[in-house]
């Protein structure tokens, strides 16, 4: 079989290359070290219709399809890690409202979304609550044609520029998702700074403390908000995670491939060292398998597969540890120079370790793939009868 891009995806991957490269990559650093992203560069951003990328037409989005879609993370995290996190978070907020969305939710903040007139923010995690997402402790309360908040949440990326949060709280005992505006009563925005990676991507606590919200904010019904808001909108946020962490990796190649052809070591160039060649070599090899894994993840979305879940699973835990690995390398080769805000292999290695954290961590994905693999053997070798036995004892 053989993976080509079509012409348009093709003119797609080129567009947003060049975007990069005059945009974001000369000034990534400068973010990173501010740990802020300038709102020109947002707006530049949102003007490429980036922010809308995903949304259908009638919305104002550009409705692009997924390998596309793939190819925009790869291109905007080869760049910045961080700004690829606002595509991440905002995205995931956009399908979760076209998928589980009521019209007028719909209607209302979709083409506000599409254009970057709002940005969303995806409140999930916790102080106590971070893999088991389940036991959210937040709490919303119905109270005559409202809803009433109670609770806190962490790491909430771009939750310090976000207009509207998509917040997940126990209501009733059963887990449902909320629209939350910025400005809503009741709710206090705190920054948080000094983080390891993608540290221009302007992370927040949000406090609720009896934040009243209306009772049509409701996202889905009761109790859909893990099982079907947050899961779908989660593995949309892996496959982008997936591509982010295979544009740090390219990043972090073509880095090491400008440095080794021009630093001089033993009165020759640092590409002519066995050694050195071996790492570069690893790293395209791993940067091929990463994106191929990526496009295997996309091209199951794309038709629908059953088994997208576990191929994108499978696309973020190999794309994010090869990341930190290639990255390590990349700091390695560049010695000193590579420990100094000056040189970007710096930031990616920071960055990619955070790859391996964000949208379900490594172990997460390991226990999905495992999972995968054990249902799958057992539905190759059994009757039907007997793999309804097998997956029931799981």
């Amino acid at each position: 079989m053989r993976i080509e891009l079509t012409a348009q995806q093709k003119d797609a991957q080129a567009e947003f290359r060049a975007f990069v490269n005059e945009e974001i990559i000369p000034h990534a650093n400068h973010y990173d070290q501010e740990e802020c992203t300038p709102p020109q560069l947002i707006e530049k951003f949102a003007r490429q219709g980036y922010l809308g990328a995903i949304l259908p037409k009638e919305f104002g989005g550009k409705s692009v399809e997924i390998i596309t879609y793939g190819l925009l993370n790869e291109e905007i995290g080869r760049g910045c890690s961080s700004l690829r996190s606002l595509l991440t978070v905002h995205s995931m907020v956009a399908y979760a409202l076209c998928k589980w969305g009521t019209k007028s939710q719909k209607e209302y903040w979709l083409p506000k979304l599409a254009s970057g007139k709002v940005i969303a923010a995806f409140a999930l995690s916790e102080p106590n609550v971070g893999s088991d997402a389940k036991s959210i402790e937040t709490t919303a309360t119905l109270s005559s044609d409202s809803y009433i908040l109670n609770g806190q949440k962490k790491w909430i990326t771009y939750g310090q520029i976000a207009d509207v949060f998509l917040v997940f709280a126990q209501c009733s005992g059963k887990p449902s998702a909320f629209l939350v505006e910025k400005n809503s009563p009741g709710l206090v925005i705190k920054p948080i700074s000094g983080m390891l990676g993608v540290k221009a991507s302007m992370l927040a606590e949000l406090h609720f403390q009896d934040c009243r919200i209306p009772q049509e904010n409701l996202v889905g019904k009761l109790g859909f908000g893990f099982a079907y808001v947050a899961s779908s909108a989660l593995d949309y946020g892996r496959y982008s995670v997936a591509w982010g962490s295979v544009g740090i990796a390219q990043a972090c190649l073509e880095a090491c491939i400008q440095y080794t052809s021009e630093r001089k070591q033993f009165g020759v160039y640092l590409k002519e060292h066995q050694l050195i060649r071996q790492m570069i070599a690893e790293m395209i090899a791993n940067v091929k398998a990463a994106r191929l894994l990526c496009y295997q993840a996309g091209y199951f979305k794309e038709i629908g597969d059953r088994t997208s879940i576990s191929e994108t699973s499978i696309a973020k835990y190999f794309a994010s540890t090869t990341a930190a690995k290639i990255a390590n390398d990349a700091v390695q080769i560049h010695g000193a120079n590579g420990c100094t805000n000056k040189y970007s292999v710096a930031r990616y290695l920071r960055d990619a370790k955070i790859m391996e954290i964000i949208e379900g961590s490594t172990q997460i994905q390991q226990i999905t793939i495992a999972d995968y693999g054990y249902q799958e053997y057992i539905m190759s070798q059994s009757t039907p009868t007997m793999s309804q036995q097998l997956l029931a004892r799981m």
